[in-house]
This record gives C-alpha cells, structure tokens and sequence, in this order.
C-alpha cells in the first residue's frame, strides 16, 4: 500500500506568471531583491526542538498541513536494517489507542480532507488537506499519532508482508531494478547505496524485526526531527497556540545518527544486468554529484546542465529520440539529496546493436560540457525556464505546500528557495565548464546496462529469481 501520489503543477498569481513569462521571453530579467518564494511566512520553534512554518498564502478556506520528518532511508545506518523509513509510512496510519486507525480514517473523512504520506531518502513526508475550519480537531488527531502510534506484533508483521508485496511490484520495473543496481554499484559506504525500499533480503527479514521497529520510531519520531507546515487560509497567530497545545509535550530525544561518509570512487565500472521481462535495452551513465546546497553554485549549475544538456529541449534528445529515432526515452536523473548523489542520464535504446552508439553519444555530451562554455542565451534561456517553472508549480495552497516540504526537508526553512534561485541567477558559463570539469570524471562514472534474458525468465518461472 503506497500512500505517494504525484502532483499536478499549473499557474500561479497573474502577477507572479506575467514576471515569469518575461522572464521566458528574455524580456525582463526579476531584480537582485526579488525572491520567488512571494509568500508571508514565520518560522517559530518550541522548545521541544519542534519547527512550525506558518504560509500564508491568500488562497481562502483552504489549509494544507504538511508534516516532514527528516528520516529517509538515508537514515538507516545498520546494516540489515534497511526499509524501516519506509514502512514506518504504514504503521503510522495503524492510529492510536485514542483514535485507532479506523477513527483517524472516519475523522478525515467526515472533514473531507485529502491525505497521503511518501518516503524519499531523505524524509518522509504526512499531509493533509482540508477546510481552515477543520485545523485544530486535524491537529489534535496528527499530533496524537506522532506521539502514540500503536500497533501490535501481528499488525507490525501484516505492514512488513505488504512492503515486501510493494517491493515486489515496483522492481518488476525494469527502471526500478536499473536504479537499484545503479546505486549498489555507485555507493560503498553511504546509505544512498540502497532505495528507499531497502534491500530485499532486509524487506524479507523484517517480520521478525518487530523489536527493531519500536527502537526506529523512538530514535526518528521525536519533535526535533519533524517540522510542520501549516499552509493557506491561516495566520501565526493562529497556527502558533494550536500547535502548542497538541504538540508541545512532544518529548524531544537524544538519538544523533553518525552517518557514513562516501568515499570517492576511483576507477570507473561498467555493467550487465539481466532482466527477466521482456524490455527494451536500457542505459544509464552516473556520476557522483554534490549534494543539495543553497550557497555553493556546484548543484545549481547541475541543474542547469540538467535541463539544458539532457532535457527534452536538448540538442542530444533532439538528435537521439526525434531526428535518429533510436531511443524512444532520454532523461536526467538530478534530484535534491541531503549528502552528495549522483548525476544521472537514462535512455531506453529500441534496438539492441545501437546501445553502445547511444552510450558513446551521450559520454561525448559530457566531454562537450567539459571542454567548452555554454552559449550565453542558452544559460540565459534555461535559467528563466528554471524560475518560470517553480512559478508554475505554485497554483494553490496545497501545491505551496507539497513544494515547501521538498525545502523543509534539506534545509529546515522556506529562505532556501530564495537563497536557491538567487544561486541560479548567478550562475555562469564558467560555473557550469568548472563544475563539469569536477564531476563529469571517468574514475567517478557508473554505467549500467539492462537486458531481456530470456534466461533470467527461465530461472524466474522456476522460481529462482529475486
């Protein structure tokens, strides 16, 4: 059972959308002042190490409560203990001993709220949408669970099986296991190594690990991982003693992880997976990468050279998918980590004898971006795109919402997003030859190659394959 659901981005404020579509046109260029993020917000810790963000947005009625734990699967650290970010995403919606699981549901319901919760490697994220008059009986229920989620052996054990059912569903992807063996391969010793559902072996374990599980949930659910965001029809001065009242006894804990530190990689690795369903051949090319950074220009220029080298806009996508037609799929795979990630591209080749003229053209590409600068209207064009873009994204309270806790997550306030997008304005094409020359290495490259083999079928039928 997956409680993630992708979200849907379309317009914000005619003002905001006309400075972003002149922006588009290069005909304006947004003042050194100016900050993306428009809207007024406070910031307010209690003293149990608890943040609460309060937006006010100006769209009338509605409120989104986001609630970001900072626990991922980045945060499990023990080996043979990976998933239990994951499933905690399950157990959470058991409920209470005051308001067990089908009392939350019938509560959320009456209010008409739309809720969810997802698990990235860095956080793991509840939330909730609702009518303003619903707050403080939504709070009251959020804050009961966070403290005194309760579940039994058997219902511990009946989440696990349903986890593994996951696992088993989303890795008969071919995308799915080309990520997993992307990152075994890439990552030694960080916990990037595995995906936010774990590894399998774990994920099979875990019925027997009910023991393990109350540790996971008294280390990570404490005050001073979480900070919640309340976005929409509200005020501080409204949000501020709510949240107080419900979640000021929230015990804060004394758990610091030590998290395992990367080595760099030194030689460069190639390899062959078989896959047990017929696909299309599938290719990626990683590099590791910097992490998530607000002051630092190496991630912003990686999303520059995201969209601009790999993006459907690109001369390579253009040249590989619509003029050649020999891939049917390219894309980059950049995303915001706490720690340093990889760079990623992705290509789905239609015929097997042009997979290796795919991954030559698509390691030329980087040498290009080693060599020499990028045009200056080109930077210019995806630096607006970049700004037009998030300005898109932010059509409504909870879209605000579901976009702040992305921040929250990596940098604990929405000032990141102004300080971030201060970063792309001035980036370079001297940045983006520099950083490529940092990252784009040989010793610092994984490439992965996925295949049909019918082989692979065979030992699956017989019931051999993982």
């Amino acid at each position: 059972m997956s409680r993630s659901s992708p979200r849907k981005f379309l317009l914000v404020g005619a003002a905001l959308l006309l400075a972003a579509a002149l922006l588009l046109a290069g005909c304006a260029e947004a003042p050194p002042e100016d900050k993306i993020f428009p809207y007024t917000y406070q910031v307010d810790d209690l003293p149990n190490g608890l943040r609460l963000v309060t937006v006010t947005t100006g769209y009338p009625n509605i409120v989104a409560l986001y609630t970001v734990v900072q626990v991922g699967s980045r945060n499990e650290i023990e080996p043979g203990r990976s998933g239990f970010a994951h499933l905690f995403e399950h157990l959470m919606f058991r409920g209470t001993k005051k308001f067990p699981g089908e009392k939350w549901d019938e509560i959320m319901q009456a209010a008409g709220a739309s809720t969810n919760a997802y698990t990235s490697d860095d956080r793991t994220v509840y939330h909730a949408l609702f009518s303003k008059e619903d707050l403080e009986p939504i709070l009251e229920l959020e804050a009961d669970r966070f403290q005194n989620v309760k579940y039994s052996e058997d219902d511990f054990k009946t989440e696990t099986r349903a986890v593994l059912g996951e696992y088993n569903k989303n890795f008969a992807s071919p995308m799915r296991k080309l990520d997993e063996v992307t990152r075994n391969a890439a990552f030694s010793e960080h916990t990037y190594k595995h995906t936010t559902m774990g590894f399998l072996e774990d994920v099979e374990n875990m019925p027997q690990m009910y023991d393990y599980g109350l540790k996971f949930f008294d280390r990570y659910y404490r005050p001073e991982y979480t900070i919640i965001a309340i976005v929409g029809d509200v005020t501080p001065e409204e949000t501020l003693p709510l949240v107080e009242k419900y979640w000021g006894q929230w015990q804060r804990g004394d758990y610091k992880p030590e998290m395992p530190v990367e080595p760099a990689q030194t030689e460069p690795q190639e390899l062959d997976v078989p896959f047990h369903t017929p696909t299309l051949p599938i290719l990626s090319v990683s590099f590791h990468a910097a992490a998530y950074d607000d002051e630092v220009v190496d991630s912003a220029a990686l999303d520059v050279i995201s969209f601009h080298a790999f993006s459907e806009n690109s001369k390579l996508y253009k040249q590989l998918v619509i003029e050649e037609q020999k891939v049917d799929a390219l894309f980059p795979g950049y995303y915001d980590h706490r720690d340093p990630f990889l760079f990623s591209v992705v290509a789905r080749v239609k015929e097997e004898e042009d997979v290796d003229y795919v991954r030559e053209e698509i390691l030329q590409t980087f040498e290009v971006l080693r060599q020499n600068l990028i045009p200056a209207d080109e930077l210019e064009a995806v630096k607006s795109h970049l700004r037009y873009q998030f300005a898109l994204s932010m059509d409504s309270s909870g879209a605000i919402a579901g976009t702040l806790a992305h921040y929250l997550g990596l940098r604990n306030s929405p000032e990141t997003v102004n300080k971030r997008y201060a970063l792309y304005r001035g980036v370079t094409a001297e940045d983006v030859k520099a950083v490529s020359e940092r990252t784009f290495t040989e010793s610092g490259r994984t490439i992965v190659k996925l295949r049909f083999d019918p082989a692979a079928a065979e030992r699956g039928a017989k019931g051999g394959a993982k």
